[in-house]
């Protein structure tokens, strides 16, 4: 019966993102009612060009190091090189065996043991600011250094880093793009429904899924207040430091996140924490 499941008629929004299917599966199991919010979608990115001719770069010189921002980003230069040809996939992950790999948060760092890889260093909180701090302990004088970007975002806060300290290379690599995902109508309905108090919680598992939604909000009536006051009065879920600071940076209050582990099931897990103490979830 689902009235004795730890999360019944609890009504949960989920934004858009890749693992979608399996985050609302977990909840609908526990008895959770799951509002789907497409908010973004990533792609490759448009021009491969530039993708491949960098894989080809690593392959034909490895560097010393490789920073990946996201697992995502991994998944993408995997798939680049495969669809190049399947001999480039093989020679960039013997080439990354080669490299001391950098990961700023647990995401690459499975992304690598789908290769049957594993990170060398992980950052000290999963943040560019962590990353650099990991790094700062080292001296990076003369190292030659591959960067794959979080999306297009060019983080020149960690270039600029990286050429401060002395390296003697930055490669740095977007192979994929954010996009929006459908038509800002959809995005605005959810938003309606916030304000109305329809649903209980909302889980954020990327920063730029906050982003996407203030930015439909802005062209309210109510604006980013009205949404604002909307997330106040439901529980905003986070599932990592990331999405949790760009909530906050929003003057958005984050409920709960979990503690060390930032995944989707240790955030649902915390759900159901909070909206049923007493229930065991395994």
């Amino acid at each position: 019966m689902t009235d004795t499941l730890p999360l019944h008629a609890c009504r949960i929004a989920l934004p858009e993102s890749r693992e979608l299917d399996l985050f609302a599966d977990m909840l609908l199991k526990r008895g959770a009612q799951v509002v789907r919010c497409p908010l973004v979608s990533i792609h490759d990115a448009p021009d491969q060009k530039p993708v491949v001719q960098w894989l080809q770069d690593f392959v034909a010189s490895p560097p010393d190091d490789l920073i990946l921002l996201t697992g995502e980003g991994l998944r993408r230069l995997l798939a680049a090189a495969e669809r190049t040809d399947p001999k480039l996939r093989d020679d960039f992950v013997a080439a990354l065996n080669q490299v001391r790999k950098i990961t700023r948060g647990p995401k690459p760092g499975a992304a690598l043991r789908k290769v049957g890889l594993k990170a060398d260093l992980l950052a000290d909180e999963p943040t560019t600011t962590g990353v650099i701090a990991t790094l700062n302990r080292d001296d990076m004088t003369g190292r030659d250094v591959a960067v794959q970007l979080y999306g297009t975002d060019p983080n020149p806060l960690l270039i600029d880093f990286l050429h401060r300290v002395g390296c003697a290379r930055v490669r740095q690599i977007a192979p994929y793009v954010y996009a929006d995902d459908i038509e800002d109508s959809q995005v605005s309905d959810l938003i309606q429904r916030l304000q109305a108090g329809e649903l209980n919680a909302m889980a954020f598992t990327s920063a730029t899924q906050v982003r996407r939604l203030f930015q439909i909000a802005r062209h309210q009536p109510e604006g980013e207040q009205g949404l604002r006051k909307a997330l106040a009065g439901l529980c905003v879920a986070a599932v990592g430091p990331v999405v949790a600071d760009e909530l906050r940076e929003r003057d958005v209050q984050v409920d709960l996140m979990p503690e060390s582990s930032f995944f989707m099931k240790p955030l649902v897990r915390e759900l159901v924490k909070a909206f049923n103490p007493a229930a065991v979830d395994d």
